[in-house]
């Protein structure tokens, strides 16, 4: 796609951005509510997520728009994106196919789970 697309101007108003243009984008299983992954997108992404169904975000190290699963056949398939009551995150329902976190866990948060000691 050529960079002549843009996100809707109401949209765009209502976003409020990192000092880098971002906003963090929490992504998550439509059906189950499971928690996916965390990621990062532009107006660019956002746009590019409203307008095709495929959850695309940028990558903050590679400096590059990314459609997940684009190499590795892990697609999210869009079913809804809200903005939160703040204007600074959104929440992105997917239908996860395959692993979401690049190790090939099926969640990014599968890893590390802390315990709670209250006292």
């Amino acid at each position: 796609m050529n960079g002549s697309m843009s996100l809707d101007p109401k949209i765009a108003a209502r976003l409020k951005r990192n000092p880098d243009g971002l906003v963090p984008a929490i992504t998550q299983q439509y059906d189950t509510g499971e928690v996916l992954m965390l990621a990062w997108m532009n107006d660019e992404a956002l746009h590019r997520t409203l307008t095709t169904g495929k959850a695309t975000y940028w990558s903050r190290s590679r400096q590059e728009l990314w459609v997940k699963g684009g190499t590795s056949g892990n697609v999210q398939h869009v079913k809804s994106v809200a903005l939160d009551c703040d204007g600074d995150t959104l929440l992105v329902k997917v239908d996860q196919v395959g692993a979401a976190c690049h190790t090939g866990d099926r969640t990014c948060f599968d890893a590390d789970q802390f315990e709670i000691v209250i006292g």
